[in-house]
């Protein structure tokens, strides 16, 4: 069911006629009175305020939270909290199967309260895409795709299984099955809806589209007017039962465009001069928006480009309004023209769509001229460190003494390792087209500019080449952020094209890979005749999916791989994705390149990152000529006429008109039946989780937290792919014993993404990153700690000294720097965590999702006095730590600081609890609970 007010305070409700059908709406120009300007309010702040008029009950929702965001004060702090009541939810596999594992927790945990077990239902409509599971093993042959997909299937048959099984058991739940698209891509070309409709109480709303997801690129939707952003696992299953979001009213920020891209930039282009801009700025907490003529000259491809990369610049969102481009764009991918008119009837009515001379009041604007974007790329770690094209030659050669000189020199303190297994070089293809021997195939010259340590490799088809520093080892078109741009990926195929054309091949030492966002994109490869283009360089189909952006590459080519390791090559990939930190594509490759799907190919072609695109060639022609990239980079007419030949409207419909119902594979699958599950003791997948064990009718009283030890002391930007288990299951990691004493075989091991139904697994790999510095067990890099029950504190791996922590009755605190949490929104970072037995984590600072997970899991997040950190305060993890004032949180308030007491020294930490209802969560031990025990009181 959908919230609908019980007040109206100001006589907002209306209807609006639409072609004949009439719409049941909350007008937005009721909301009047002294100091109340609803006019130029920011559009995204519209949206949440027409959220607030349609669920107003006087108790959550208030006519005070109304005034307060019509009048919202663009220069202040915020302060003022409000409930978001989310459309729905979307949600991708990884993060979805534990979703869908705590939901059936929770009837079970139900029906031992005495309650009714159907309460624990989505009361919004929860939408998944399996997207995340498909690894490109198999590259380079036409049977890619196919065989990629075999063995999707064969790794993940019994989470598929209890997905199927879900999709059978719990209302308004959906699933996409694999091999269809990747979640954001499929989220704007179908699921959703820009305007929202739902009969409640035997009356049609249509309130704008808003939604959730568990995946921090949900904000991909943004571009089509939809207010949308990633939260984690955990605030997701409670927005699909019916809880709204608790958030404070943000600042906006005001982004203006003017004019026009230049010929030879790309929408990958602008995206990363944005990204840099913003994060420069500091967008962390705050919505940015769109506005300004260069919105309206913006095609929507682009604008959801942008969308998706606002995690990287750390915003909230980053929203377009509506217009006559999202109108054209649901056209295009197949909406019917009843929900045309409504969009724009709607959007108009209620001042929500765009005039492109408004100046809407923000909090502070920027600006940005298109015409001044110029070719880039970013790395070799980190999104928001944009390089011109220009300077990626020497760019990289700066970068690359500090790896060469070694990682502990260079000062870790970025992102890393969501690698995913490397499977068994027998199942894959090994190395795909190779390119016959030739004088240019060094992988770099070898000029005096830069550390060298060329190594000669000789494939298993005799192809020799030397490998170096530098050698583009991946060269992959990946990710939501740049597939589902047709302007983009018809420019790769147009270069694959010209490249062919005129001789050229991929290096032999490359592993390329295509992973398109949809079938659509397929099919306009098809109808454009460019496929045979991209298939002769080696980029065939390998999967719809997220594949290489969240290190789902595969192995790299064996002979490839043992060279890169038997010399320590700092190796490159370069792909069209969006997160780029260190680790996190492949195990063998140490420095990452984002860049445009035109770009990947090129430097397919080139073959090394120590190269100048613009004066160097990237091979030669069937004459010996020199060929450059001038030669063979499309012009925009091209690309143009291309996307209007070859991409209508009946191609979204054809891809999308059984989209929940899966190929034969999916179809054939057993699927258990019931309303609860029947787990299997057995399983190494999916297991029932311990957070309901024992939980009585009311939360007990939250305590001070005394006698605690320090199980890790990190630094800064230590993000949720440090603290998340992600990637390969090691063989002597305590997961790998795990699976192993119950009769897994390693080759069956899969990632521990795949596994994330299975809490034993999660909490064994929960802090064992293979980049993680952990400064109590200084000298080591993994899962490793030091255990202080022993009298020698000796190291050990971070699961076993929990063990023994919790065996003995100890708490557990983390300390950590700057920006603690950032990246992806893992809920598994904060689930791990809790179960590990750490009850506060004390930061310098935090990202919004993972201090919000944190509370939600029954974890206190603290903060260090302002300008102080653990080192400034003489703390060396090896202190015993009492912390006290938690417990007046009991007398239904929260405190501002506690005393924090570690060894000799004291401090006052700030308390993170931002929000009453975030102090709601962590009274009852975390929001499952609380909502959990809600529920019950309803249903008594």
């Amino acid at each position: 069911m959908t919230a609908v007010a019980s007040q109206d305070s100001f006589g907002a409700k209306s209807t609006l006629d639409v072609d004949g059908k009439s719409y049941e709406i909350f007008r937005l120009d009721a909301v009047t009175g002294e100091g109340l300007d609803v006019a130029s309010l920011p559009f995204s702040l519209k949206v949440l305020l027409e959220n607030l008029l349609r669920t107003e009950d006087g108790a959550d929702i208030t006519a005070d939270d109304i005034k307060a965001l019509a009048g919202w004060d663009a220069n202040a702090e915020p302060d003022k909290e409000i409930q978001f009541t989310p459309a729905r939810v979307i949600m991708q596999d990884f993060t979805g199967v534990p979703c869908v594992v705590d939901l059936a927790t929770m009837r079970e945990a139900m029906a031992d309260l005495g309650g009714d077990p159907s309460k624990i239902n989505p009361l919004a409509p929860a939408e998944m895409v399996i997207d995340h599971s498909v690894i490109a093993d198999v590259f380079g042959t036409p049977e890619a795709f196919e065989r990629n997909v075999e063995i999707e299937y064969e790794r993940n048959r019994e989470r598929y299984q209890f997905l199927r099984w879900g999709q059978g058991a719990f209302d308004d739940f959906k699933v996409v099955p694999p091999g269809t698209g990747i979640v954001h891509q499929v989220n704007i070309e179908h699921l959703a809806r820009t305007v929202f409709t739902r009969e409640v109480d035997g009356e049609l709303l249509a309130y704008p589209d808003t939604c959730v997801g568990t995946d921090s690129h949900t904000t991909m939707v943004n571009g089509i007017g939809v207010v949308g952003w990633g939260v984690g696992g955990i605030e997701a299953e409670a927005a699909m039962l019916g809880q709204p979001v608790s958030m404070l009213i943000p600042r906006v920020v005001g982004f203006k465009l003017s004019g026009d891209l230049p010929e030879g930039s790309t929408a990958t282009d602008l995206v990363l001069t944005i990204t840099e801009m913003l994060r420069k700025d500091g967008v962390v907490g705050k919505f940015v928006e769109f506005y300004g003529p260069g919105v309206s000259a913006l095609p929507l491809a682009n604008r959801a480009t942008i969308g998706n990369m606002s995690p990287e610049f750390g915003s909230t969102i980053a929203v377009f309004p509506i217009d006559e481009e999202t109108v054209k764009y649901l056209e295009l991918t197949g909406r019917p023209a009843e929900q045309l008119a409504l969009v724009e009837a709607y959007a108009k009515e209620q001042g929500l769509w765009h005039d492109p001379a408004a100046e809407p009041r923000y909090s502070e604007k920027l600006e940005l001229d298109l015409a001044t974007v110029v070719p880039s790329i970013a790395g070799p770690k980190r999104p928001q460190d944009r390089i011109q094209v220009t300077d990626a030659k020497a760019s990289f050669r700066s970068s690359l003494k500090d790896y060469v000189a070694g990682e502990e020199e260079n000062g870790y303190d970025e992102s890393v390792a969501e690698t995913f297994p490397a499977s068994d070089p027998a199942t894959s293809n090994g190395h795909g087209e190779s390119a016959p021997p030739s004088d240019h195939l060094s992988a770099a010259p070898r000029d005096g500019g830069r550390p060298s340590s060329p190594v000669e490799v000789t494939l298993e088809d005799g192809t020799k080449f030397t490998l170096d520093h530098g050698a583009v080892t991946i060269a992959a078109i990946t990710s939501c952020t740049n597939t589902s741009n047709p302007s983009v990926m018809i420019g790769a195929a147009l270069l694959a094209k010209k490249a062919v054309e005129k001789g050229l091949t991929r290096k032999p030492w490359v592993k390329t890979t295509l992973a398109p966002g949809s079938k659509v994109v397929s099919d306009y490869y098809e109808r454009s005749g460019l496929t045979p283009y991209l298939d002769k360089l080696g980029f065939n189909l390998v999967g719809y999916g997220c594949t290489t952006c969240i290190g789902n590459s595969g192995p790299l080519i064996p002979e490839v791989s043992a060279a890169v390791n038997e010399k320590d090559l700092s190796v490159v990939s370069v792909l069209s994705g969006n997160r780029n930190f260190e680790g996190r594509i492949n195990p063998d490759v140490k420095m990452n390149y984002l860049a445009s799907p035109p770009l990947v190919v090129a430097y397919a072609l080139a073959g090394s990152m120590d190269v100048d695109l613009f004066t160097d060639p990237l091979g030669q022609d069937q004459d010996g000529n020199d060929v450059f990239l001038k030669d063979v980079w499309p012009s925009p007419t091209e690309v143009e006429e291309t996307i209007a030949q070859a991409i209508n409207s009946e191609m979204f419909g054809e891809s999308y008109q059984d989209v929940f119902a899966g190929d034969e594979q999916w179809r054939s699958l057993p699927t258990p039946e019931g309303k609860t599950f029947e787990w299997d003791p057995e399983s190494t997948y999916v297991r029932r989780p311990p957070y309901f064990d024992g939980m009585p009718d009311e939360p007990t009283p939250v305590t001070d937290i005394d006698g605690a030890r320090v199980l890790l002391k990190l630094g800064d930007s230590v993000t949720t792919d440090h603290i998340s288990p992600a990637g390969a299951i090691k063989k002597d990691s305590p997961a790998g014993k795990y699976l192993a004493e119950h009769g897994v075989e390693q080759r069956d091991f899969n990632s521990y993404g795949s596994r994330r139904g299975n809490h034993e697994v999660m909490i064994r790999g929960t802090f064992a990153n293979i980049r993680l510095r952990n400064q109590i067990a200084p000298g080591t890099e993994g899962g490793f700690t030091r255990d202080f029950t022993q009298s020698d504190a000796p190291v050990s791996t971070v699961y076993d000294a929990s063990v023994n922590y919790q065996e003995a009755g100890i708490p557990l605190v983390v300390l950590a720097g700057k920006e603690y949490g950032s990246g992806s929104s893992r809920d598994w970072a904060a689930k791990g965590t809790s179960l590990l037995g750490v009850k506060a984590v004390i930061a310098e600072s935090y990202e919004r999702i993972h201090r919000s997970n944190l509370i939600g899991m029954g974890v206190i997040p603290l903060q260090f006095p302002a300008g102080e950190n653990a080192e400034s305060l003489g703390l060396t993890g090896e202190e015993e730590f009492s912390i006290t004032g938690i417990a007046e949180l009991n007398e239904g308030r929260t405190p501002k600081t506690v005393k924090v007491k570690a060894g000799d020294k004291e401090f006052d930490a700030v308390v993170r609890i931002d929000t009453p209802g975030e102090a709601n969560y962590y009274r009852n031990g975390g929001i499952m609970q609380y909502v959990l025990r809600n529920l019950r009181a309803k249903s008594a």
